[in-house]
């Protein structure tokens, strides 16, 4: 069998992530159909995936997973999170109202924060509120809401309804998966409500995404690339794997 030419692993990764998301259940040979690589292809790189947290193995095949758990996002791609959190640092007043949301790439940045001198941080995540409680120069507001056990994040009415009473600077946020044409996605929908909710008070939203969620989608829609300031990624900014997102949003 000819194999499809992908330009990188992680577009190939991102095609069967998007091919899991959409079917929920996914066998071996099928795939190696529809991507045009080989059965021994596909399994390495749902063992990959499995890691991730996206998928579990099945015979003959995998099942989507749900999102995956706080503690095992922080660990994944961890030199690509210290690159982007060293990106935002700098762009983070020292001053003022920002909210950060519950991502794992958020919470590096939030722990990394020392520079404040009056700074009100919102968040809805309960690692990254425990990142910057306490700290100089920092006010932390944790929303409050339904805890979502697996990402540590807290969503529903009450985490939107806080997250609106306040006006933001800034919003910096992660997202789940990041597609040139619909923008943002999240792996549910209470985690977009509750994203939504930050958005609507904020000035600028500074999107920060690894390398691995380019050309995917997931679950819920978030933001489309024109409402988003800036996007900063652990790649340079001239990296060809961004040229897709050059004409639609500034990037860093």
């Amino acid at each position: 069998m000819s194999e499809k030419i992908f330009e990188s692993p992680e577009e190939r990764l991102n095609e069967l992530r998007n091919l899991i998301s959409e079917r929920g259940t996914v066998r071996i040979d099928k795939l190696s159909v529809d991507l045009g690589v080989s059965e021994m292809t596909i399994r390495r790189d749902l063992d990959e995936l499995e890691v991730l947290g996206v998928a579990r193995r099945v015979r003959g095949g995998a099942i989507a997973m749900g999102p995956e758990p706080f503690a095992n996002r922080h660990r994944h791609n961890a030199r690509a999170k210290a690159r982007i959190a060293a990106k935002l640092l700098p762009l983070l007043p020292s001053s003022g109202t920002v909210a950060f949301d519950a991502s794992s790439t958020i919470h590096r940045l939030a722990s990394s924060l020392e520079t404040a001198r009056d700074l009100v941080v919102v968040t809805n995540g309960l690692d990254t509120f425990d990142g910057v409680v306490g700290k100089a120069g920092i006010t932390a507001w944790l929303t409050g809401g339904t805890l979502e056990p697996t990402t540590g994040s807290l969503v529903g009415p009450l985490a939107a309804h806080a997250a609106e009473g306040f006006l933001y600077d800034l919003f910096v946020c992660s997202a789940a998966a990041l597609d040139q044409k619909v923008g943002s996605s999240e792996a549910s929908v209470a985690e977009s409500d509750v994203k939504r909710a930050f958005s609507q008070t904020s000035s600028r939203i500074i999107l920060a995404v690894d390398h691995s969620k380019l050309g995917a989608r997931d679950q819920a829609r978030m933001f489309d690339l024109k409402d988003v300031a800036l996007l900063v990624t652990d790649l340079d900014p001239d990296d060809a794997r961004l040229d897709a997102y050059r004409s639609e949003v500034d990037l860093l």
